[in-house]
């Protein structure tokens, strides 16, 4: 494939490659774009030697080299091409045009814009006419109302993730201001802040009669984000029939598709409105609904295409850290592999995606038959309601009926919390019984 608008080929990493030079012109593109270093100009892939070495050699440039920062607005991942390994550098759009080099500042020989397959000087006027139109309240420029933060949950994320925070990680993590205070990103991720994240469920298929409203928050973000995770892995339970020649199951929503609408809601919801994403669930469907519509700039093609304009670019950077998020640009894509086009209801303030559940005419309304061999005859009966998760732990109880939470959450590799609420929705389905309190067992009671 040939270097196009969005697309630029480089040999090898050198001194002599200006680097920066892409990577703001595609930064101050409206588009964004892909850098793929160890490929020729033909784009035939050459390989490169040291991989990680130049990954990290290309994350310190850009991280040190241009301004504003670019922190969240480029991920650097390796591909492997006809045997041969490279690097591919993926540059959002972002919000704080214009970007330049450090070292010349706003000026001709500091910006550049993308014009055609050519990485162009930005004339003196466009960078004048960009900076009066920089995009000065994003959150991470708006001063916390609240400045006695702490961060021990974000704390306890990184060190579980092998890379604990030091003494200076409010300025590595951008949770400052240009005067040295917390911003709206460091409320966001402090262990006590206003904000909530809902999760409301119906009986039926319209908001008349709510059955369950669940408020995820008033903590770090991350910690509400994976509480929400945790709660909709327990309602999305496995749909099972037994036939006579094989075993059939389906997720009421593809697990991978509804992950990323989660994450996408959380982390590119306009926060400055101080309205949080929310979760519904009907009897037919779910609906995920984030504040802000579609970024400036960015048409519902480019969306649907996975072109990124990054919203909170300090939420992204810390969700990329974290390993919540994989790469820029690949959430909608995932998205679109399950569910179509359809599925996204876009306004000037609103982002809504819709999953309809799925029930195959397989399987059916109606759910008969035994789980089978994954339960055993002790179970046996009707249950098609569970989700993988819950068949392991009535494995892991039907072993050892005095099993705790935590060896649960070890023997499963998921935190204590998913383990209770499995626990809780085994309950409420009447699946098991405590028996004798904080000292008794489990009972399998069907």
């Amino acid at each position: 494939m040939p270097e196009t608008n969005r697309v630029e080929y480089k040999e090898k990493l050198t001194k002599d490659l200006d680097l920066e030079k892409e990577v703001i012109a595609f930064l101050n593109y409206l588009e964004g774009g892909l850098i793929y270093i160890g490929v020729d100009k033909n784009g035939t892939t050459i390989g490169l030697a040291d991989i990680d070495g130049d990954m990290l050699k290309i994350k310190d440039r850009i991280k040190n080299n241009i301004s504003p920062s670019a922190m969240g607005l480029f991920d650097v991942v390796a591909e492997e091409q006809n045997g041969k390994t490279l690097i591919k550098i993926i540059v959002a759009s972002g919000s704080e045009k214009p970007y330049f080099k450090k070292k010349y500042g706003m000026t001709e020989k500091g910006c550049f814009i993308r014009v055609g397959t050519a990485s162009e000087p930005m004339p003196q006027r466009m960078i004048d006419e960009l900076f009066a139109k920089r995009v000065r309240n994003s959150i991470s420029k708006i001063r916390s109302n609240r400045q006695e933060l702490t961060f021990e949950q974000l704390k306890i994320y990184y060190e579980e993730r092998g890379t604990p925070l030091n003494k200076n990680f409010a300025v590595n993590l951008e949770l400052l201001t240009e005067n040295k205070e917390f911003n709206y990103v460091a409320y966001l991720m402090a262990d006590e802040n206003g904000n909530s994240i809902k999760l409301a469920k119906y009986s039926g298929n319209n908001r008349v009669d709510l059955i369950e409203n669940q408020e995820y928050g008033y903590c770090s973000l991350i910690k509400a984000t994976n509480n929400i995770l945790n709660k909709l892995e327990v309602e999305n339970t496995t749909r099972t029939k037994i036939t006579s020649k094989e075993r059939i199951s389906e997720r009421l929503w593809n697990p991978v598709a509804l992950r990323e609408a989660v994450l996408n809601a959380i982390i590119h919801n306009d926060y400055t409105t101080e309205a949080p994403p929310k979760f519904e669930i009907f009897d037919d469907r779910i609906e995920i609904t984030s504040t802000g519509g579609l970024p400036n700039g960015l048409s519902q093609e480019d969306f649907f295409e996975g072109y990124s304009i990054q919203r909170n670019k300090g939420i992204m950077r810390i969700y990329k850290d974290l390993e919540l998020v994989e790469q820029l640009g690949s959430g909608v894509p995932r998205i679109l592999e399950a569910y179509s086009k359809d599925c996204f209801r876009f306004s000037d303030n609103f982002l809504r995606i819709t999953f309809p559940k799925s029930i195959s005419g397989a399987i059916g309304g109606a759910i008969g038959g035994a789980i089978g061999g994954a339960i055993g005859g002790a179970i046996g009966g009707a249950i098609g309601d569970l989700t993988e998760r819950q068949v392991e732990i009535i494995e892991l109880i039907k072993a050892n009926n005095k099993i705790a939470y935590r060896e649960v959450a070890q023997r499963l590799g998921i935190n204590n919390s998913a383990v209770q609420a499995h626990f809780n929705a085994l309950k409420e389905k009447g699946v098991i019984k405590r028996i004798g309190g904080t000292r008794g067992y489990w009972k399998i009671t069907i």
